[in-house]
């Protein structure tokens, strides 16, 4: 592993837990542990997982002004929500690519902590201060703060013993103290995996000491901790897309089935002349999803073709999935070739049969209440 990469406040631990290590956006993040990703992965479907994401972004929009700049910079429409929500959105460029795809917790007028990629954070913190008016800035927290996503049907029951609040709803969040430390929690009920759960935003301090309480609290449930592999697998069963694999520059929001996180009533944001001109004429390609009719597990990069003769795409995401026992994948598909169509995978050099679906590949539970 390379030394020039970051680590998480939390790598001791991972390390004691026998972590494999992988690169994610410039830090060494764990990729799995002893009990390995299809383990890690069932846990958080079936009980609770904790996973450590603190290589993910942390920037705050702050002064007079903050949300109303994130509004007429950003695609979604903060008029959709309140103070105390978080909202999917997404920073475009002039063309309607995607320079990364975010989430924006509005704590007041003055205030939107934004949590974009890793790779990403430096590029979207840069272009929105070269954009701020006087009196916003907008400031990297990138490597202050630590987050753990505590995902699954029983991440209720962990938090709630540790002593931090529960049940509001989902794409909200509260603030908290970590026990007797003093210490703020931003408590979000969020996530990356399609089970109820929740992030915890907490400073580098007491990120460790959170992390021992929150395993220590999720024995009882079977707690596992997670690696981003598992993540990987949980996000594809959703149909989540990746920022640098299913989207990035050379991809829209419609192209993407992302138009749902563009406020088409706006009247400014980054790439809205572009986006609004796709939207009239329809994308000529959309992010499906492929399920395996046979055993073939799909893999970033395979060729997909309608005949053996007619090349239609590249898998950008594909993996076996453990919900369901079948190979998945995500592809951007010509819009002409019909929704429940089959088609071929080449998976060294053999083609297998794929369904065209619409994700999700498994029913989710996310916004249960």
């Amino acid at each position: 592993m390379a030394a020039s990469l970051k680590q998480s406040p939390l790598h001791d631990r991972h390390e004691a837990l026998g972590a494999k290590f992988a690169e994610f956006g410039g830090w060494s993040m764990p990729l799995e542990y002893r009990t390995g990703v299809v383990k890690e992965h069932t846990a958080v479907r079936e009980s609770v997982g904790v996973f450590d994401v603190s290589h993910l972004g942390k920037a705050m929009v702050s002064g007079p002004g903050a949300a109303d700049f994130v509004n007429a910079t950003l695609s979604n429409d903060l008029a959709k929500i309140r103070p105390g929500k978080a909202q999917y959105t997404l920073c475009l460029d002039e063309s309607g690519g995607i320079v990364d795809d975010l989430i924006a917790y509005w704590h007041d007028d003055e205030h939107v902590l934004l949590v974009p990629n890793a790779a990403n954070t430096a590029e979207v913190v840069a272009r929105l201060q070269a954009a701020a008016p006087e009196g916003v800035k907008v400031v990297s927290h990138h490597d202050d703060y630590a987050v753990l996503a505590v995902q699954g049907t029983r991440s209720d029951e962990v938090l709630e013993k540790v002593g931090l609040p529960v049940g509001h709803e989902y794409m909200s969040f509260v603030e908290a103290e970590l026990h007797d430390t003093g210490v703020g929690v931003v408590v979000c009920r969020t996530g990356y995996t399609g089970e109820r759960g929740y992030e915890l935003v907490v400073d580098n301090s007491v990120a460790g000491r959170l992390w021992d309480d929150l395993m220590a609290a999720g024995e009882e449930w079977g707690i596992v901790a997670c690696g981003l592999g598992a993540r990987d697998t949980l996000r594809t069963e959703m149909g989540y897309p990746l920022h640098g694999q299913d989207i990035g520059l050379d991809t829209n929001p419609l192209e993407a089935g992302l138009s749902w996180a563009v406020g088409w009533r706006k009247d400014a944001f980054w790439g809205r002349d572009a986006v609004r001109k796709v939207k009239e004429e329809g994308p000529m390609r959309r992010l499906r999803g492929l399920l395996a009719v046979g055993r073939g597990i799909p893999r970033p990069g395979m060729s997909v073709s309608l005949t053996p003769d007619v090349p239609l795409a590249e898998i950008t995401s594909g993996t076996f999935s453990p919900t369901l026992r079948k190979g998945i994948g995500l592809a951007l598909i010509p819009t002409m070739v019909a929704e429940d169509a089959e088609v071929g995978v080449d998976i060294r050099g053999r083609r297998e049969v794929f369904q065209l679906v619409k994700p999700p590949f498994v029913d989710p539970s996310v916004k249960e209440s």
